[in-house]
């Protein structure tokens, strides 16, 4: 399988490095890191790792990672990989995430930080809350059973183009989640680690960014349930 790994980033300069390099030598073609407005040397470090760089100055981490794939549609890769690049998720453990895609069981896969294991204070309580709530409604309305709406994900390519996604901030990841189960698309998790960011959380780490968050999450689950 052709493997594209797409990395929303903004102001990573510290973690971006670490990310990149932990990513298993030979295991994916190409990595696009989607620059969403840094004010630091996220791109330069990036560049300088071997990624490419896209930049889209419109806030929002759907609106990143809509901008990396209009990049990859001009030559796209089989599987797409999204990683977040705060140095949370774990790169080295991208052969267990792909592996029920290359056994034909699913075309869209999860990590789950729920099912793994999570440094003491990675996840904050509100995380895991939000989490649980979102994963409730999507098997009440949907019948899609979920532990973790995590971003570190792959998706078949031809899967991902069949959901026409919209969302330009924090709905991106249950959107997925949503328009897979409507369009019965096979969907599996695996557990995954994770550990405490480099830096202050965009979104975790202010009060104002978890309750965005929280209210966007619901707002999708409810528009899409009407």
């Amino acid at each position: 399988m052709l493997i594209d790994v797409v990395i929303p980033a903004l102001d990573e300069e510290e973690a971006l490095p670490h990310v990149l390099a932990a990513i298993p030598e030979g295991a994916v073609r190409r990595v696009v890191v989607a620059d969403n407005g840094s004010r630091d040397r996220t791109a330069e470090v990036a560049r300088a790792a071997g990624a490419e760089v896209v930049r889209e100055p419109r806030r929002g981490y759907g609106a990143a990672c809509l901008k990396a794939l209009a990049h990859l549609r001009r030559d796209p890769p089989d599987v797409v990989v999204f990683l977040d690049g705060d140095h949370s998720d774990h790169p080295e453990e991208l052969p267990r995430l792909l592996a029920p895609i290359a056994r034909g069981e699913a075309d869209l896969v999860v990590g789950s930080r729920a099912l793994g294991r999570a440094e003491r204070g990675a996840l904050t309580p509100q995380q895991r809350v939000g989490n649980a709530i979102a994963c409730v409604a999507l098997r009440l309305v949907y019948g899609a059973r979920y532990t973790d709406l995590g971003p570190f994900r792959a998706i078949r390519w031809e899967a991902l183009e069949r959901l026409g996604m919209v969302d330009l901030d924090y709905g991106w990841t249950v959107e997925m989640q949503i328009k897979a189960a409507r369009r019965r698309i096979a969907h599996a998790e695996v557990p995954v680690s994770y550990r405490r960011r480099i830096g202050v959380s965009k979104v975790s780490g202010t009060l104002r960014g978890t309750l965005g968050a929280s209210r966007k999450i619901l707002w999708v689950l409810a528009r899409h349930a009407r």
